[in-house]
């Protein structure tokens, strides 16, 4: 009798996975960041495509054309968001893990389809019988090809049409973006079977649980242009993408992706922190996937902030606490949860493995921070919600938010719970009326300046910086033309190019493409493909045509202070790393000729001991004065190497490994031949720009000898001005400080008695109305702690008053508001000071019995002053 062999688990299906494509001829490429690289179109990696999107528009290659990956994505912000359905379904998470294959202008139609029936029914054993195919209505080879190859039965290929409102709005047909690669998709569905609710794709009741989509086989034909049409591409593509939850489900014999084995150790790990002995409770599902979203997310460098990706970063994690509170955890427990995340998902994603003790405090100070409000946010919701309520009002959602720290959805997964609605929009209203924020949302779309089909050029700058070279393109206003004439703008493909095209943050190379009686200036270099340059700029003399011969001329003197700047930024790079530590990770970088910008994941200030250690270790390396070494190799080999991918860029079939001092990187940039090129190198200013990222700007050779001097005349024009030597500036001007500060002391005590012995004088201007006495008077010179003074000495000799006292600073007013204690039931110093400040351009509260405001208009003041003893007659 045979031993039933154990499901899979989700480790198994991982290795399953890539090790079934490697034997097809797939190179396996690791998981990228949840935050992409370099570009902004998305908040978030959201699919396993989002890492080949350059590849598919045809601005880079990669050393294969096959290609296979898990990918860690997150649709939780933005477009893509799945956040308020989890811990509602069985389906939906926040973090999930995509199966995906590529084939890049290879393979298509026939092998995709083959491979991925071979996948599921012979290596991971799905029954033939349980999997239905969709295809696209007009795709007739994808329906051939599961007919009469794989043998599926015609009842079980289901065509779906333009079902979404147009030609090619369909389920299965795939776009990039309005223009741009398209195809038809061929889903993947497998049938739970007829006890369960719910019908085949394309019918009534699809919508049920019955037939779940597990493989989406993207063919990637044709290109779609604005008018509507199609036109075929000449290398089509493959993009697959299978939910690892949903066949990890499938293949564990559970309904629910919260049963698979992973889920099961999570669970019992929130469980046990938060104190919940039921294993069902669907707060545990939430705090569960929240734990994989928050963590990944640390660990590539986004922390909790009011904005942008942090933000979305602080609702997942409040969410997460609030429904450990709910099970009655009233401390820090969610960051617990971080080394079982790590035993179970470590080896897959061995860079979560090495920021666990960063993400378990960076988790652990949101919690601290949150806690401290939770209780008061939670007691003010639910008296919000008592007598029956059936909205909450969206004053009060946005009190939450705005005093609480309660994100909308976690107000709204609460009022849920309770059956009760949120008033979003009167939320949106009091968020408008705070102040106008709103985050574009950015939408894909190829910036496709020129449609050039030529042959690539070759670079050869690396060596060179002047090359006689033949015009095989140009441009004018996006469009190919024959000539450029003297003054118009326009970009020039070169058969062969010493320019350096922008690329890994450093900016493209200027310079002329020269010819006798011919100059074009060449204002700037960027990348039309992968391995096209473009040079930009305006034709200064003469004419150019197709054809030419020109002499291509770099401006020497830029890339040299460019290359300096590149070449330091890598030993910064590596400094960085050594001081800060190895969590330091590379945000986005900008290299010219006048600076490097480097910006970094790090959650605090760098100190200024700590940048002087910086500098120190760079100066170091640069005075060692060592040889680059540049070695072109395959990636494979080059990561052998241990260099480390400074700017994230892609590369081609070759890398270079850059030896610059004792840094090794990836980089396909211009550097210096020796360190002790790069000359004196100067951390200039740092700062943060986002949520636990933080920039620095450092300065390299004449730039940086600039600098110092500018320094140096400052400290010298100081030290003239405080008539002291250089190296004696900083006790003199410590000196100077302390008098003035001792003078602005003994100017306010005068001003005080100034003010007392006007004060006095004014008690005879008061004037008894309906039984207050009344005073509105200007005190010349006063200022708000001399008006506060003043006030309260007047209270006292004139009992029960109402009194306005303002003081003129140019064209700016102080008013103060005070009313005896007698007689704060009829009049209050807050509106009392609001209406006169109104007078004057301005406005103020306070307490009943005394108030300040400001305003910006002297003029007023007078016809003011007047008017207060009506304003309190009408009052009393």
């Amino acid at each position: 009798m045979k031993t039933a062999q154990p499901p899979m688990t989700v480790a198994d299906i991982r290795k399953s996975f890539l090790d079934f494509f490697e034997s097809k001829g797939h190179t396996v490429v690791p998981s990228s960041p949840l935050v992409p690289g370099n570009d902004p179109t998305l908040m978030f990696t959201n699919s396993g495509m989002v890492q080949f999107k350059d590849v598919f528009l045809g601005t880079d290659k990669r050393p294969y054309v096959r290609a296979a990956s898990v990918q860690a994505c997150l649709r939780a912000g933005g477009k893509h968001n799945d956040l308020e359905n989890v811990g509602y379904t069985a389906r939906h998470h926040t973090f999930f893990e995509m199966l995906g294959n590529w084939s890049f202008g290879d393979y298509f139609k026939k092998e995709s389809i083959e491979w991925g029936w071979e996948l599921l029914t012979k290596v991971f054993g799905l029954p033939a019988e349980k999997l239905t195919a969709t295809v696209y209505i007009d795709d007739d080879e994808a329906y051939e090809i599961w007919n009469k190859v794989i043998g599926l039965p015609p009842e079980r290929i289901i065509r779906i049409g333009d079902n979404k409102g147009g030609k090619y709005k369909s389920d299965n047909f795939w776009m990039m973006a309005d223009t741009g690669p398209c195809g038809p998709c061929s889903e993947i569905f497998y049938d739970h079977g007829p006890h369960i609710p719910g019908g085949p794709p394309g019918s009534p009741d699809e919508d049920g649980d019955r037939f779940i989509e597990i493989w989406n086989h993207v063919f990637m034909q044709f290109e779609m242009h604005e008018d509507g049409s199609l036109t075929k591409l000449p290398a089509p593509c493959v993009d697959t993408g299978m939910g690892l939850e949903r066949l990890a489900a499938i293949l564990q014999h559970v309904h629910s992706n919260y049963e698979i084995d992973l889920f099961e150790r999570l669970i019992a790990e929130a469980g046990k922190v938060t104190g919940c002995a039921d294993l069902a409770n669907p707060s545990l599902k939430v705090i569960a996937d929240h734990i994989r979203a928050t963590a990944f997310l640390v660990s590539d460098g986004v922390i909790p902030s009011n904005e942008g990706r942090g933000y979305v970063q602080r609702r997942i994690i409040r969410r997460a606490i609030r429904h450990g509170y709910k099970l009655g955890q009233k401390q820090p427990f969610f960051y617990k949860l971080v080394p079982v995340l790590v035993e179970l998902m470590g080896a897959a994603y061995p860079r979560l493995q090495a920021d666990a003790k960063r993400v378990e405090e960076v988790l652990k100070t949101e919690e601290e921070r949150f806690f401290e409000t939770l209780a008061n946010g939670m007691e003010i919701l639910d008296d919000a919600l008592i007598a029956g309520r059936k909205e909450l009002p969206g004053h009060v959602a946005f009190k939450l938010h705005d005093t609480y720290g309660f994100p909308l959805d976690l107000t709204q997964d609460v009022c849920r719970e309770k059956g009760v609605t949120v008033d979003v929009a009167g939320f949106d209203e009091a968020m408008a009326a705070q102040k106008a924020a709103g985050r574009a949302a950015g939408k894909f779309k190829m910036d496709k300046q020129v449609d050039y089909s030529g042959a690539a050029n070759v670079f050869t700058g690396y060596d060179e910086l002047q090359h006689a070279s033949k015009v095989v393109a140009l441009y004018a206003d996006g469009v190919s033309v024959d000539a450029l004439k003297e003054g118009e703008a326009g970009i020039v493909v070169l058969d062969t190019t010493p320019f350096y095209a922008e690329s890994g943050g450093q900016v493209g190379d200027s310079g002329v493409l020269a010819a006798e009686g011919v100059e074009f200036g060449v204002q700037d270099t960027q990348k039309i493909k992968a391995d096209v340059y473009g040079h930009h700029g305006v034709m200064t003399q003469g004419s150019l045509k197709v054809g030419d011969m020109v002499d291509a001329r770099v401006d020497q003197a830029t890339r040299a202070a460019t290359m300096r700047n590149h070449s330091v930024t890598h030993l910064m790079h590596k400094a960085l790393r050594e001081v800060l530590g190895t969590h330091v990770q590379q945000k986005g970088s900008l290299v010219d000729a006048e600076k490097t910008r480097f910006d970094f994941a790090h959650n605090a200030p760098v100190t200024g001991a700590q940048i002087i250690e910086i500098e120190r270790r760079v100066n170091d390396e640069i005075l060692a004065n060592a040889p680059t070494q540049a070695r072109v190799m395959d990636i494979e080999s080059a990561q052998q190497t241990g260099a480390m991918m400074l700017f994230g860029e892609k590369y081609g079939e070759t890398v270079r490994v850059l030896d610059i001092g004792s840094s090794r990187e990836l980089c396909g940039g211009t550097h210096v031949q020796r360190t002790g090129d790069i000359g004196l190198f100067k951390i200039v200013s740092e700062g943060g720009v986002a949520a636990g990222v933080r920039r620095v700007e450092a300065i390299t050779g004449a730039n940086a000898l600039q600098y110092v001097q500018g320094l140096e005349a400052t400290v010298q024009s100081v030290a003239a001005t405080l008539r002291a030597p250089a190296v004696e500036v900083q006790t003199r001007l410590s000196q100077t400080l302390d008098q003035v500060k001792s003078l602005e002391k003994e100017i306010a005590q005068l001003k005080g008695k100034l003010a007392s012995s006007q004060g006095d004088e004014l008690v005879g201007q008061a004037v008894e109305v309906k039984g207050i006495k009344v005073l509105a008077a200007a005190l010349p010179g006063a200022d708000a702690k001399a008006l506060r003074e003043t006030m309260d000495k007047l209270k006292d000799k004139l009992g029960t008053a109402a009194i306005v006292l303002a003081a003129v600073d140019g064209d700016k007013v102080q008013i103060a508001a005070g009313v005896t204690k007698d007689s704060v039931g009829k009049v209050k110093a807050g509106e009392l000071v609001n209406f006169v400040a109104q007078q004057v351009g301005g406005k103020g509260g306070g307490k009943p019995d005394m108030a300040m405001a400001g305003g910006t208009d002297a003029s007023g003041l007078p016809k003011a002053l007047q008017s207060v003893q009506a304003w309190v007659a009408e009052r009393a």
